[in-house]
């Protein structure tokens, strides 16, 4: 089976070209190539096939095996590979509302729908970044979802490892859970990460990300992924903090994140309450996995 190594700012996946290949059991391989010793090394993995509705349909599995609704650093590198591989034409312009327009555009299918993403390319023909539409920002408890009632969660109080901890709740398609700190560093991600994700909660876990806001343009974050643990960057992950960012006036609505994998920059869009999320992806290599 061939695959290709991507990156999105350091959050790694397995991509496989479903046009050409069969992936019988994905809970499986995610598993397996996913392993940093063992396998190939990778935060999960993902496929790009055949769509009836838009240009490719993606499909997300961490680390662990789970199926994920969405990848914000993925679906920019789907972006990336379906155009160069040439699995779909590019279409016409995209635009974020009063800000850039994009002159080529893909409509990639995801368990959350159907997302457009706009193309930055350069004079070799090689995508160097790619905008998303990311849509609209889900706020209800219910919908997130959050064991919780009320019509947001923001600022909320929520007890870990016997801490207080002020909490915020977003769904940029997957679920998230955002605390602002004064040093992000200074964090124990992998012990407060695994409690945040399995919380009781959460009927879904959740990605948790802790966030140090420098000024209202800019903030910097280190997150624990539902499924994946500690990453390098997560795109949804990113746009949430950025809505609950605005939402509890720390942070104008275009602003730039800063990831341990470098950085990304965010518009909540008034116009259409539509999140843009703009970053790099990146093709490693290309390889073969024996199918056993």
């Amino acid at each position: 089976m061939r695959f290709t190594k991507m990156h999105g700012l350091g959050n790694d996946y397995v991509y496989v070209n479903c046009f050409e290949e069969e992936v019988e059991n994905p809970v499986e391989l995610a598993q397996i190539i996913s392993d940093r010793h063992f396998g190939v090394g990778s935060d999960g993995l993902i496929l790009i096939g055949p769509s009836q509705k838009a240009d490719v349909k993606m499909r997300i599995f961490n680390a662990d095996g789970s199926e994920a609704e969405m990848c914000g650093n993925g679906i920019r590198c789907v972006a990336k590979y379906t155009y160069e591989h040439g699995l779909a034409q590019a279409g016409g312009s995209f635009a974020v509302p009063g800000q850039q327009s994009y002159p080529a555009s893909l409509n990639i299918e995801t368990a959350k729908g159907i997302l457009t993403v706009g193309l930055i390319i350069d004079q070799s023909d090689t995508v160097q970044k790619v905008c998303v539409k990311m849509g609209q920002p889900i706020l209800t408890p219910k919908d997130i979802p959050v064991n919780l009632t009320g019509e947001k969660i923001v600022d909320e109080p929520i007890e870990i490892l016997g801490q207080e901890l002020s909490m915020t709740c977003i769904s940029m398609g997957n679920p998230h859970a955002i605390f602002f700190c004064d040093d992000v560093g200074s964090i124990e991600l992998e012990k407060v990460g695994p409690a945040v994700e399995n919380h009781e909660l959460f009927p879904n876990r959740i990605n948790a990300h802790f966030v140090q806001v420098e000024n209202p343009t800019s903030f910097t974050m280190r997150t624990w992924e539902r499924g994946s643990g500690i990453t390098m960057a997560c795109g949804t992950g990113a746009c949430a903090c950025c809505v609950a960012a605005v939402l509890t006036g720390r942070a104008e609505q275009v602003c730039t994140a800063h990831l341990p994998g470098g950085e990304m920059d965010l518009n909540w869009c008034r116009e259409d309450n539509c999140v843009y999320m703009t970053g790099p992806a990146v093709e490693v290599f290309e390889g073969i996995w024996p199918i056993r």
